[in-house]
């Protein structure tokens, strides 16, 4: 019995990384069940057995692609070092995470074109971020008792904020490095604006 239910986790885990690929590539729309048993090396049926439906199957990627986020981001104990340092250390792998995880980009591109019909759906989503707000909030409250941030900063705010600024520079690359005529994905320029972003966001927070 033990044997079994591990192989029907890493059947559906196999499953999960194959239709992540798959969406990842072609979006909700383009990706193909068929593709998917492809690159997971199963049988389709044992697909819908799992998932009963594509649109079940992207919503437990997503459910998925969420939870390992949020999971690295709690790894970071921004409520353990100096404040000033947390909202540094939150942007840089915010940064990274997107930089490293460019499907996790594309995904969240074809939620939002349904309108996160898929999410709305979820019983998870809304729990998995409320430690990450609350440990932002914490860091914000610690930095006012210290006397380094400003009052009235919503933990929310922040947070999208600065998911934001990533997130648009990463998934508009292509078109701006046209309309500017420069690589943004250089090296150098990536450096450059993880050090923008970090001055724009503590020029906000800070006294």
């Amino acid at each position: 019995m033990v044997k079994l239910i591990k192989q029907e986790a890493d059947s559906k885990y196999i499953i999960l990384l194959a239709a992540q690929a798959e969406f990842a590539l072609h979006g909700l729309s383009g990706a193909r069940v068929d593709s998917i048993a492809v690159r997971a090396g199963l049988n389709k049926r044992l697909i819908y057995y799992y998932f009963r439906s594509k649109d079940q199957l992207f919503l437990e990627v997503l459910e998925h692609a969420y939870s390992e986020i949020r999971r690295a981001e709690q790894a970071l104990h921004l409520d353990q070092i100096d404040p000033v340092q947390a909202v540094r250390q939150l942007i840089t792998f915010t940064w990274d995470y997107y930089l490293d995880h460019p499907e996790f980009i594309s995904l969240l591109n074809s939620e939002n074109q349904s309108q996160a019909a898929h999410l709305k759906n979820s019983k998870n989503i809304q729990a998995s971020t409320s430690p990450l707000i609350k440990m932002i909030d914490f860091v914000l409250q610690k930095g006012r008792e210290k006397g380094l941030f400003r009052d009235g900063i919503d933990p929310i705010q922040l947070y999208i904020s600065i998911a934001g600024i990533c997130y648009f520079y990463l998934s508009n690359s292509h078109t701006l490095s046209t309309i500017f005529a420069k690589n943004l994905l250089h090296p150098k320029l990536k450096a450059q604006r993880l050090s923008h972003m970090i001055d724009l966001i503590l020029g906000y927070v800070l006294l």
